[in-house]
């Protein structure tokens, strides 16, 4: 007589079932972790933007008058060598800036990694060009980072009401670290890119936001006292 049988799975190795129960909960595990993490990115792009708001400027005609501006650093040219428009608009209102009379004096404010890269100069060489005298302008070498520019034009350059000059989603995390140095900050926005221009860009500025949160409450970076320039090859 012919005898059909049936699967068991009951019959299969006890390590087989644990080491299934033990991936699942890996999965869920790390399907938690980046549900939490997406959530805390969120909110603290949503608290620094909220708490920011009313301190930044779209139209030249409202901001106030400062005596000093502080342009915040950044590449000249992209990774395939064309011109960064970040750079080219935040050069221009900048200038514009200065033309109008709501600055009178600028902080350059960028990183010099080599002798080849040297984010202060471009900026001066650029605002010169734009008609911007450089006997208006001082230069920090060791704004590596927004945290370091902000808290070195308090600490190293000693002002402590400024307006801040780059495009609106970078004012937004640089007005936040300057409330809580200390400083009385306003921001003038300069042009935005065209949509979708740098997708790399406005992630970045996604993730460096809750990480300048961890820099002012938790981290507090020590950011270079002086004021350098790094040495060029003879």
């Amino acid at each position: 007589m012919n005898t059909t049988l049936a699967t068991d799975y009951s019959d299969q190795p006890p390590h087989e079932a644990v080491g299934v129960r033990v991936a699942k909960r890996i999965v869920k595990g790390i399907i938690v972790v980046v549900f939490f993490g997406a959530m805390v990115v969120l909110v603290s792009n949503w608290w620094v933007v909220y708490n920011t708001r009313a301190q930044t400027y779209f139209d030249i005609n409202k901001l106030p008058a400062n005596d000093v501006g502080l342009v915040l650093g950044t590449s000249k040219f992209v990774r395939t060598g064309k011109e960064n428009l970040f750079f080219r608009y935040r050069m221009e209102a900048t200038a514009r800036l200065w033309k109008e009379g709501k600055v009178k004096y600028l902080i350059l404010s960028g990183n010099n990694d080599s002798e080849y890269y040297n984010e202060p100069v471009d900026m001066q060489r650029a605002l010169v060009k734009l008609g911007v005298p450089a006997s208006v302008m001082t230069l920090d070498y060791a704004g590596y980072r927004t945290f370091d520019s902000v808290v070195r034009c308090k600490d190293v350059f000693n002002q402590e009401k400024i307006t801040i000059i780059s495009q609106n989603f970078h004012n937004a995390r640089a007005l936040y670290i300057g409330n809580h140095e200390g400083i009385e900050a306003i921001a003038f926005a300069a042009q935005d890119v065209p949509d979708g221009y740098s997708l790399r860009t406005l992630v970045r500025e996604y993730l460096a936001r809750p990480y300048a949160m961890l820099d002012v409450y938790v981290i507090r970076p020590q950011p270079e006292k002086g004021n350098w320039e790094r040495k060029r090859n003879p």
